[in-house]
Formats: structure tokens, sequence, C-alpha cells
């Protein structure tokens, strides 16, 4: 019997493989090492450039600025536009200035204005307590010219009128009325509105009071008249401490009770005084110049300047304790 040989069955065929094939596109960043450091040597030779060729600080400080709008403060257009503003805020600025001249002396303005903190502290005292301050005369210095003189500023005579001060305690009155509103819980917007326009009013009529006067008088002194618009607004630092001492002992019920009384008359009494004494030399200067009766036909002059004198008395008086009264009364109330 024959026997087939052995064979090899036939190799079965297998499936072919299917891989999946992603739906959605990623991509991945390519990573990149950080530039090797660099010697401030090669840096200097560079000319300043960093990594990939770009200046240095520029689109670093601020990315935003470089990439989301496209480099704008870089653009030479924007850099012309902000010069052109600049100019046209220059040109605006010397165009004030130029006719801000016209009506105001700037120059003699400034002197008002340079005072130190030891003067406002000692002008305070002076202002407060007029009965102990001695001497009350202001200080001259004579020009290199040895022919003119001329008075200190502030800062280097307590007895020199400023508008610092002033100026300071109109704008804590304004506050201070507020305040104290809010304390007593009839607070209202329109209080600094009307504080402001009280003040004012009181303000500008003094000054044209003080004009009027000083016409009358013949003042003519443009300095003087600066003096006296100064000295007309330490009123509001009597006023201030009137409003903030009478708050404390007289319990939230203003200037009506008795401490608010005695307050209001020291304080009216100490800034008539310090008027009285400080106007002395604006509207009574010193006779000493005057001619003698002697002088033969100087006579006549010397008993005009003395009618003046009297009238410059009466104008000072009136305008230190009454006009005084009327006006921090108002303030105060």
């Amino acid at each position: 019997m024959h026997r087939p040989g052995y064979q090899n069955p036939a190799p079965a065929h297998s499936p072919p493989l299917h891989h999946p094939v992603p739906q959605h596109v990623s991509t991945v960043p390519q990573l990149r090492s950080p530039p090797p450091p660099v010697s401030q040597s090669q840096q200097q030779q560079s000319g300043g450039y960093g990594y990939g060729g770009a200046p240095q600080g520029q689109g670093q400080g601020n990315p935003y600025m470089n990439q989301a709008f496209g480099g704008f403060m870089n653009d030479t257009t924007a850099q012309m536009g902000i010069q052109v503003g600049k100019s046209a805020m220059v040109a605006g600025q010397e165009y004030m200035e130029q006719n801000f001249s016209k009506y105001v002396n700037v120059p003699v303005l400034k002197h008002y204005f340079n005072v130190s903190n030891s003067y406002v502290l000692q002008k305070l005292y002076v202002v407060l307590f007029p009965w102990r301050h001695r001497p009350w005369s202001r200080k001259q210095q004579i020009s290199p010219n040895g022919q003119d003189s001329f008075y200190l500023p502030p800062r280097e005579d307590v007895n020199s009128p400023d508008m610092y001060i002033p100026l300071m305690a109109l704008v804590t009155y304004i506050l201070l009325c507020t305040i104290l509103a809010g304390v007593r819980g009839a607070f209202d917007p329109e209080l600094l509105g009307g504080t402001l326009g009280a003040a004012g009013a009181v303000i500008l009529f003094e000054i044209l009071l003080l004009k009027l006067g000083t016409y009358l008088l013949s003042i003519s002194n443009e300095s003087q008249l600066l003096d006296l618009v100064a000295y007309s607004g330490y009123k509001f630092v009597g006023t201030n401490a009137t409003l903030v001492i009478s708050e404390l002992f007289n319990r939230g019920q203003g200037t009506g009770g008795y401490a608010g009384w005695t307050v209001f008359i020291y304080t009216f009494l100490a800034n008539a005084f310090f008027l009285l004494r400080s106007l002395k030399y604006v509207l009574l200067p010193d006779p000493s110049s005057a001619p003698t009766p002697s002088a033969g036909p100087s006579a006549g002059s010397y008993t005009l300047a003395r009618a003046q004198r009297n009238r410059r008395t009466q104008f000072l008086f009136v305008y230190s304790y009454v006009v005084q009264l009327v006006f921090m009364w108002i303030l105060s109330r």
C-alpha cells in the first residue's frame, strides 16, 4: 500500500491590517532649546541684538503692544502724532501764560507764595495770638545798586503777607463745612457748591470794597492792593478755628451757644487787631518824610496829607472791625 508523502498544508491568508486614521489634525509645537548665554563683550559687539537677530528690549517689555497692536508705538506715524501733540500742548501753555500775564503780574504774584513750613507755623500763631507778637514792621533789603529797597518775601519775614495761608484756609473752610454737615447727618453734595459760592461772594465783595477804598484813598501801588487782598483772606483762619472749637464744646449746636459766641468774639478781635497792626504800613505810612509846617508853600500839602491820613485811619478802623465782623459772622453761620 502506497502511503502518500507528507505535505504541508497551504498557508492561510491573514486579513489586512487597517490603522486608524486621525480625524483631527493636531500640531505639536516645536520645542527649541534656550539660546546660549551671551557674554557682555559679545553683546556689545553684536550691537545690542539678542537671540534671533531682534534688538534687545524691543517686544520684550510689552508683548501685547508689539504683537496685538502690530507695533503701534514703533510706527513712524504714531511717533509723529505724539510729537505734534506735545508741540500743541507747549504752544497752548505758552499762550495761556502770555494772556494770563496781561491781567496778573506773575513775578509779583510768586512773591506771595514764597513760603516755608516754619513761616506758616509762625504766621498762624501770629494770626490767632497777635497780642504777643512784636515787632510789626516789615523787613527791607537794599537792592544791589544801592538806590532802591524792597520788602523781603514771606519766607524771610513773618510780617510779610502771603496768599498761601488764605488760599489753604479757604479750601479748609469749604471742606470743614461739608464735614460738619455730614456729622450732623445733613450732608448734601450741593453743599460744596453752595459753600464755595458763599465764600466766593464774600471775597469778591471784599475785593471790590478794597478796590473802591484804594481809589478813594489814592493808593495806586499794585503791590499795596495785592497786600490788601492777601490780608483779607486771613479771616478764614479764625473762622475755621471758630467752627472746630464750637463743634467740640457746643455738642453739635454750632456757634449758637455760649461757647460758640465766646470763641467767635475772640477770633474776631484777634483778626481785627492783626489787621489793624499789619495794615498800618500800607494805609498809614510814616509821616517823617512829610514837610514841616514852616516850609512855606508846602504847608498846604502837609495839611492835605494829614487829612488824607485821617481818612485812611477811619477806613482802617471800619475795615478791620465793622467789615470783618459782618463777613466773619456770615461765614461762621
